[in-house]
Parts: C-alpha cells; structure tokens; sequence
C-alpha cells in the first residue's frame, strides 16, 4: 500500500513540474499524460485562471509531501 501512495506521489510531482515547464515553454515529452492537470483540471477551476503556474507549482510540492510521507520510517 505505501509503494501505490509513492507512486502515486511521483505521478503528482511530476505532472506539477512537467506543468509549470509548459507554462513557461513548451513540454513535448509525455505531454498527453503529464500535463493532464495543466490541460484539463486548471482550466475548469474558475479561481485558478490567470494562476496556473502556481497550481502547477503546489501539485508538484503536494506531491513531494505525499512521497515524504509515504517513505518508511527508521525505528
């Protein structure tokens, strides 16, 4: 269960990272996948129009964390 948490916190950094990339220029690699939130989650979120850099930006830190907290603990 924690590896899917991981997973799935990789998958959030990186569709946030390869957002704000396509924000600023443009992203081909894995552009489909990677830049779901950016193409089709921001746009219909009406407070986020004009700010799609920053949410693209906390994705991927909220991603970090969730990888952050996943990892296992040293006893």
């Amino acid at each position: 269960m924690r590896n899917n948490i991981e997973v799935a916190g990789l998958v959030l950094a990186a569709e946030g990272i390869s957002g704000a990339i396509d924000r600023v220029a443009v992203q081909p690699f894995m552009a489909i996948f990677l830049n779901f939130f950016n193409r089709v989650v921001v746009p219909r979120i009406g407070f986020l129009t004009g700010y799609e850099l920053y949410a693209n930006l906390a994705l991927a830190a909220l991603g970090i964390i969730v990888v952050i907290a996943a990892a296992p603990r040293s006893p």
